[in-house]
């Protein structure tokens, strides 16, 4: 980028970057994940700054960056990440020790992807059999079926790790 182009974008960011950040706080709810949002968002904005300047309306084209950007990461799974220094998850269950942890990744491995994919939608993120569904294209019977088949597949594989 020239040395205009970069003191034409500086001046926008400048411009724009309160209204940005608000539309962001609103959309997210959080101000830690706000600034990340309107941070990529001008990221991205940067990379394509000949177009964006030619736009009729800057601040219009940067908001619809704002908010495919937001849609994006709501799609991803990392969106719901949590703390994992925490002893307990949500519902008051003891966390397991690292051990046991290492064997359940370790029989989630012997899994196909696909299977995998549903076992840890459905019963690690805790999702419904429907959302489930939606987000791997698959029929409700399909992650039944499929959700059944791998935790008969992973159930030996626990047990004979893990002490009684």
């Amino acid at each position: 980028m020239k040395g205009d182009d970069a003191q034409e974008f500086t001046a926008f960011v400048w411009e724009t970057g309160t209204r940005l950040q608000r539309a962001a706080l609103l959309l997210t709810g959080d101000h830690h994940l706000a600034e990340d949002l309107t941070q990529a968002t001008y990221a991205k904005v940067f990379a394509s700054w000949r177009r964006v300047r030619a736009a009729d309306n800057q601040l219009a084209y940067a908001r619809t960056v704002l908010l495919n950007t937001y849609l994006s990461h709501r799609r991803l799974r990392r969106s719901s990440e949590r703390p994992t220094d925490l002893a307990q998850d949500d519902r008051g269950v003891a966390a397991p020790d690292s051990a046991t942890r290492l064997d359940l990744l370790a029989a989630l491995a012997t899994l196909d992807p696909l299977d995998r994919a549903v076992v840890v939608l459905r019963y690690w993120d805790d999702r419904s059999v429907a959302e489930v569904a939606a987000d791997l294209s698959l029929t409700e019977t399909t992650v039944r079926s499929r959700a059944r088949r791998a935790l008969q597949r992973l159930r030996p594989l626990v047990s004979e790790r893990t002490p009684s």
